[in-house]
């Protein structure tokens, strides 16, 4: 394991709700595990009157048992919008640097509501407080939503490299920090066996579903404004497809990957015009009751405007027009309120050119797949046939799985803990950046206008507890193809399934 710089870490937003339940409880992790530097502070930010005891105190409440990180941590009270107060902050830094003889090398989060992503890293660079030296570095890390589409992605991006370095900006994305993403790579340039089938020559499509089974709770003022399309498929979903369909890149190297990603949202084949209607589908949950409960459909959710059109799920079917995947499709699902909480890739290898063992044998003639579960119970799945016992030639389909569970002397760290890691260290392989950002918004784009613009275009109501709109059972071209419903056929995958 590298060994981390000392720095201070700057927490915007340190009373939010991000902080006390993600970021904090992160480190907390981190620093019994070791991997903290033998120097490091956390110095709160926000306008809440706290100060250093007071804070922690707060804090406290949401660690249980991991109170060894309150030490670590201050507070400083003030209006992250008053350009006067960063004056404040820079002696604060240097009084904490100075106390606890930590060197002068800062790492700034925004744990914020978007509309400060721009206005805080244009008031800490006025304040001298992103300058780089000889002695120091600094980076800041900016959540989701990365603008709200291309043209305010690109001008976030203008404001943020007018002051800052690409290198210096870490656009965080949780889905990218989660194990299984990553053993994506490994998996696919590790293994002779993957990487030669892993084209248009062998695979007849990839399937990736990231479904939710909670609903938008109190969260409906803000996810009225964005939707399924902009809060999951835009960054996490299409994240998935770089690293499923990236080249191989010339050396392990956070540049090499993110060029390989890069290449892959430029090629994605534009989705425009009356194709809007033909590849997207979109949908919004209705009342029903599951399992016997009774839920409500998103237009009664708190803070939904009466009549609203926001989709709650997506389903997609996308093109890579490069040498690799041409005529490939991949298709791509999200959504609240369907039956259970699970992300996963499923690649789906040609059939048998010649089907020795038909369909009256048993056979299933839908060839074999490559499962990536990504949560929960994550784990790899290879599914392929197999003779039954007996006389013959009966084939039934058969499961090889590894869980990360089973690797009972191994710890998994929870996706904010490696980011934030990866950051301190200075790797930016699991961070988005900017001009893959912007090229993600350039391919969604067309869709939200054609969305806004032609009100033909329907939007599905389906169950809560279902897996969305009937219509999208149709999406997925071929004999014996549908989408893979993992609650359905629990007891054969051995893959944990919540229900």
């Amino acid at each position: 394991m590298q060994k981390t710089e000392d720095h201070i870490l700057v927490i915007f937003g340190a009373s939010g709700d991000l902080t006390r339940r993600k970021l904090i409880p992160a480190l907390a992790e981190l620093l019994k595990l070791k991997m903290l530097p033998d120097r490091f502070a956390v110095l709160g930010i926000g306008r809440s009157k706290y100060d250093d005891g007071s804070y922690r105190v707060m804090i406290s409440k949401h660690l249980g048992d991991r109170s060894g990180i309150l030490p670590l941590l201050h507070y400083h009270s003030m209006d992250p919008e008053d350009g006067d107060a960063y004056s404040g902050l820079a002696d604060r830094l240097k009084r904490l640097s100075k106390e606890l003889q930590i060197a002068p090398n800062y790492i700034f989060y925004l744990a914020t509501p978007p509309l400060l992503y721009g206005s805080i890293p244009r008031l800490l660079f006025a304040a001298g407080l992103t300058k780089e030296g000889e002695d120091r570095w600094r980076r800041i890390i900016i959540e989701k939503p990365f603008g709200a589409d291309y043209l305010s992605a690109s001008g976030l991006n203008r404001t943020l490299l007018s002051t800052l370095s690409e290198q210096q900006v870490y656009r965080i994305d949780h889905y990218l920090g989660k194990e299984t993403v990553q053993n994506v790579l490994v998996t696919r340039f590790s293994n002779g066996i993957f990487e030669p089938l892993w084209n248009r020559n062998f695979i007849h499509h990839v399937e990736i579903t990231a479904s939710e089974s909670l609903g938008v709770g109190s969260r409906g003022g803000y996810y009225d404004h964005s939707g399924a399309l902009r809060d999951m498929l835009q960054n996490h979903l299409l994240q998935l497809v770089g690293l499923v369909a990236m080249e191989p890149p010339t050396v392990i190297s956070s540049d090499a990957i993110r060029n390989e990603v890069l290449k892959v949202f430029q090629s994605l084949r534009p989705i425009t015009g009356d194709q809007v209607s033909k590849q997207v589908i979109r949908g919004q949950y209705m009342a029903s009751h599951v399992r016997g409960e009774a839920m409500e459909g998103y237009r009664s959710e708190k803070g939904v405007p009466e009549g609203s059109r926001t989709e709650t799920f997506v389903a997609m079917k996308l093109f890579i027009d490069n040498w690799r995947w041409g005529g490939v499709p991949f298709y791509l699902r999200t959504g609240k309120r369907l039956p259970t909480r699970v992300t996963e890739i499923v690649v789906h290898f040609n059939s048998s050119p010649h089907s020795l063992f038909g369909q009256q044998e048993g056979g299933t003639g839908k060839g074999n797949a490559l499962v990536i579960r990504i949560q929960p119970d994550e784990g790899i799945l290879l599914k392929f046939g197999m003779k039954v016992q007996g006389a013959g030639f009966k084939v039934q389909e058969a499961n090889m799985d590894f869980h990360y569970k089973d690797l009972t002397d191994s710890y998994i760290p929870e996706a904010y803990q490696r980011l934030l890691l990866d950051c301190m260290q200075g790797d930016s392989t699991l961070y988005a950046r900017g001009d893959a950002v912007e090229a993600a918004w350039r391919f969604v784009d067309p869709i939200l206008k054609a969305w806004q613009e032609n009100h033909d275009i329907p939007l599905h109501g389906y169950p809560c507890g279902t897996w969305g709109p009937e219509i999208a059972d149709q999406m997925i071209e071929g004999e014996d193809h549908t989408w893979r419903y993992p609650c359905k056929n629990l007891a054969d995958d051995g893959l944990y399934c919540e229900l």
